[in-house]
């Protein structure tokens, strides 16, 4: 069982801005999650948090 996650609608709007073609948005959290994983910072080409 997968455990649940509550986001504001807001978060997600903004999640939805980030999504590529075709992505979802636990493709798009698992990336980030990953990425944060292997270098421990979420910069990096096309995000660099806000503004």
């Amino acid at each position: 069982m997968s455990p649940t996650i509550e986001v504001s609608e807001d978060l997600l709007e903004e999640i939805d801005g980030h999504l590529a073609e075709g992505e979802s948005r636990e493709e798009f959290i698992a990336e980030l999650v990953h990425h944060y994983e292997t270098e421990g910072n979420f910069l990096w080409e096309g995000y660099g948090g806000p503004p």
